[in-house]
C-alpha cells in the first residue's frame, strides 16, 4: 500500500499537477491571443480602464452582486470558494507537495484554522448542494455537472478531514488518503478541461468582456443588411 501512496503522491501528483498548469496556461494564451485580435479589429480602442478594475473588483468580492431573493445561498457560495482555494494552498501537509511539483513554498496556517475552514467548507458545499436540489429557481439553473463538481470537491475535504482529525487503524487511513489523493489528482486533471478553469481567467474576464462589446468598423451596417435580408426572405 505503501508503494501506491508514494507513487500517487510522487511522481502521479507531478503530472496531474503539470496537466493542469500546462491547460490552464494554454487557455490563457488562446485568450489572450483572441483578445488582441479583439481589440486590433475593434473600431473603438479606447479602454475604460479604471470600470474593468473596478468591476473586476466586485467579481472578486460580490457582495454588492448578491440576490436579494438568494443572499443566504450566494453568502454560501463565497465562504465555499474562500475555503476551497485557502486551504489546499496553505495546509501544512500540502506544503512540501507544492514545493516538490511547482518549485516554490508558502507559509502554512496554523492547524485551528485549517480546522474550521475545513469544516466550513464542507459544511457549505453540502448546504449548496442541498439548495440547488430544493430551490426551484436554482434547481432550474443547474447543470449535471454542477452536482458532479460539488460531489468531486467534497471527496478530498471529507476524506482529509477525517484523516487529519479522527483516529483511525492504520490501513483505514491508508485507504482514505489514498482516496484523498487521487480524488484531488482527478480534479487537476478536469480543471482545464471544465468550467473551473476560469479560476485563471477571472482576472482578465472584465477586460475579454470589454473588448468583446468593441466591433470592427461598419459592424453596425453589416448587421442591418443580414436583418434586412432575412426580412425580405420571410
Amino acid at each position: 500500500m505503501s508503494l501506491y501512496s508514494d507513487f500517487i503522491k510522487g511522481q502521479l501528483f507531478r503530472l496531474c499537477f503539470s496537466i493542469m498548469i500546462l491547460g490552464l496556461i494554454r487557455i490563457l494564451f488562446l485568450d489572450l491571443i483572441a483578445a488582441i485580435k479583439a481589440y486590433h479589429k475593434a473600431g473603438d480602442k479606447k479602454i475604460q480602464w479604471k470600470l474593468i478594475i473596478r468591476r473586476s473588483w466586485e467579481w472578486y468580492f460580490p457582495i454588492k452582486r448578491l440576490k436579494n431573493n438568494f443572499h443566504i445561498y450566494s453568502i454560501f457560495s463565497i465562504l465555499f470558494h474562500f475555503g476551497l482555494i485557502i486551504v489546499p494552498v496553505f495546509l501544512f501537509a500540502h506544503i512540501s507537495l507544492w514545493k516538490d511539483a511547482a518549485g516554490f513554498s508558502l507559509p502554512a496556517l496554523p492547524f485551528g484554522w485549517v480546522y474550521w475552514l475545513s469544516a466550513w467548507t464542507i459544511v457549505f458545499a453540502i448546504s449548496l448542494m442541498t439548495g440547488r436540489l430544493v430551490i426551484k429557481e436554482i434547481k432550474e439553473l443547474s447543470k449535471p455537472q454542477d452536482y458532479v463538481w460539488l460531489l468531486l470537491l467534497l471527496i478530498p475535504f471529507i476524506t482529509g478531514f477525517i484523516c487529519a482529525n479522527f483516529n483511525l487503524s492504520p490501513s483505514s487511513y491508508q485507504f482514505l488518503m489514498i482516496v484523498h489523493m487521487l480524488s484531488a489528482e482527478l480534479i487537476f486533471v478536469l480543471i482545464p478541461f471544465s468550467k473551473i478553469a476560469h479560476c485563471v481567467l477571472a482576472p482578465l474576464s472584465q477586460f475579454i468582456s470589454a473588448l468583446a462589446w468593441k466591433f470592427p468598423p461598419a459592424t453596425d451596417e453589416d448587421i442591418c443588411v443580414s436583418l434586412n435580408n432575412k426580412g425580405a426572405r420571410i
